[in-house]
C-alpha cells in the first residue's frame, strides 16, 4: 500500500487532541500486523488514547526509529473550503487537517514499515506513533519511559515534522507558566478601596514584556534561527466577573521558548522576582495581595550538533547539504534528553501551512519522502548504520 492511499485513511479520523485516537491507532496496528509486524500499544492513564510502538527487524541490536505523532489541532473557528477530514487531492496538493502536520510524513513511514517486513534488515527499523503532541508533547513520554527500560534503545531518531524535506538539527525549548494574581474584590463605584486583580495582572505582563526586550538586546543567541534569540509571549488573560466588580483574581498564561545556551528556569526566576515586587506594592492597598506562579508545561529543546554521525546519516539519505533549525517545538528534545538518542527532524511538507484552513502537503513532497525511506532501507538491510 502506497503513502499517499494511506495518508488518505489517516486524514479521515479526526484525531483532535481533545478527542480520542484510538480509531487510528487500530488501524495502524491492523496494517502492521496484517504484514507480520509485532506492535506494543501503550495507552494513556483514562485509556482513551495510545501511543504504537513496533520494530522491523532483529530486536537485539540498536536501530533507526521514525517517529510521529497521531494528534492534530482543531478547525473549529476556522473558513475551511474543503472538507477538513477527507483528503482532497488538487493541483499537485493533498489538502486535509494534519496533512502536513504531521500525517503525511506517519503515511510515509508506515508505507516504509510494510515495505521493510518483506525485506531482511539486518538493522532493525522502529516505528513511534505518539497522541496530544499538540498540546506538549505529552503522550510521547510515556513511550519513552517504556524505551527507557528497554535492552536497546534507538540508535538514532528521525522526527517527520514537516521541514519540506531540509534536515534540521535543533529548535527551541519551551516553558509554560501561569501566573495567578490575587487582589480584593469591591465594588467598581468604590474600586479605589479595593485591589483590581487584572492590575496586577497588567503590571505583570509589562514585567515580561521588559523581560523579552532585556532578551532581545542582551540575550544568548542563535544565528540559526529566524529569530535568534529567546522569547516570551502572552496567550491568554481569564479574569473579571461583572464590570461593576473589582476582580480578586486575574490569571495570565504565557511561555517562554529558550535558545539552547538560555536557561528558562533563571528567566523564570528573574520573573518570581519581579512578581514578588509587584505584589509587595500593591500590599499598602491589600495584605493578601500575591502573583504566584506554577509551571504548567515545559518540554526541552533539540540541539544536535551539525557535525555529527546522525547529521551526516540523515544527509546523506535526503542528498542535503546544509542543516537548519526549526522554530516549532517536537518531540526529538526529549528522545534526546531522556533516551540519550540523538534526533534530527525532516519531513514532507511546510510548517507555514499547518494550523490553518485548507492545510495540505505536496504529492512532491510525499515522494521526496518516501525516496529518502526507501534509501533508509537499503542501508538497513545492509547493516548500516
Amino acid at each position: 500500500m502506497d503513502s499517499i492511499t494511506i495518508l488518505e485513511r489517516l486524514i479521515a479520523f479526526p484525531t483532535v487532541s481533545r478527542d480520542s485516537n484510538l480509531d487510528l491507532i487500530g488501524y495502524a496496528t491492523g496494517l502492521l500486523e496484517t504484514n507480520g509486524i509485532a506492535c506494543q500499544i501503550i495507552h494513556s492513564a483514562d485509556g482513551h488514547k495510545a501511543n504504537l510502538f513496533a520494530t522491523i527487524g532483529p530486536d537485539d541490536k540498536q536501530g533507526i526509529m521514525l517517529s510521529g505523532h497521531t494528534d492534530v489541532v482543531p478547525v473549529d473557528g476556522q473558513n475551511w473550503t474543503l472538507p477538513p477530514f477527507v483528503m482532497t487531492e488538487r493541483d499537485g496538493k493533498l489538502y486535509g487537517r494534519g496533512a502536513a502536520d504531521m500525517k503525511g510524513f506517519v503515511a510515509c513511514a508506515l508505507a516504509a514499515c510494510l515495505k521493510a517486513s518483506q525485506m531482511a534488515l539486518r538493522t532493525p527499523l522502529h516505528l513511534a506513533l505518539s497522541y496530544d503532541e499538540e498540546v506538549g508533547c505529552l503522550g510521547v513520554r510515556d513511550l519513552i519511559e517504556m524505551l527507557s527500560a528497554a535492552p536497546q534503545r534507538p540508535l538514532l531518531c528521525i522526527v517527520g515534522e514537516p521541514t519540506d524535506m531540509q534536515v534540521a538539527t535543533g529548535h527551541k525549548g519551551k516553558l509554560a507558566a501561569r501566573a495567578i494574581c490575587r487582589g480584593r474584590e469591591g465594588h467598581s463605584a468604590l474600586a479605589p478601596l479595593a485591589l483590581n486583580a487584572i492590575h496586577l495582572g497588567c503590571d505583570f505582563v509589562q514585567a515580561l514584556r521588559d523581560e523579552q526586550d532585556r532578551l532581545a538586546s542582551d540575550g544568548p543567541r542563535d544565528g540559526d534561527y529566524d529569530i535568534p534569540y529567546t522569547t516570551v509571549h502572552v496567550g491568554k488573560i481569564n479574569a473579571g466577573v461583572a464590570l461593576n466588580i473589582v476582580p480578586n483574581l486575574c490569571q495570565v498564561d504565557f511561555e517562554i521558548r529558550n535558545v539552547a545556551t538560555d536557561d528558562a528556569a533563571s528567566i523564570l526566576d528573574r520573573l518570581r522576582d519581579a512578581a514578588a515586587r509587584i505584589a509587595a506594592d500593591a500590599a499598602s492597598i491589600a495584605p493578601e495581595a500575591a502573583i504566584e506562579i506554577e509551571i504548567t508545561n515545559t518540554y526541552p529543546g533539540l540541539d544536535t550538533p551539525a557535525a555529527s554521525e546522525a547529521v551526516a546519516f540523515v544527509k546523506s539519505l535526503t542528498g542535503a547539504n546544509s542543516t537548519m533549525k526549526v522554530a516549532f517545538g517536537t518531540e526529538g528534545g526529549l528522545f534526546s534528553r531522556d533516551l540519550g538518542t540523538p534526533a534530527v527532524v525532516c519531513g514532507p511538507g511546510s510548517m507555514a501551512q499547518g494550523h490553518k484552513p485548507d492545510e495540505y502537503v505536496g504529492v512532491e513532497q510525499m515522494r521526496r519522502c518516501d525516496e529518502m525511506l526507501d534509501r533508509l532501507l537499503s542501508r538497513l538491510a545492509e547493516g548500516q548504520p
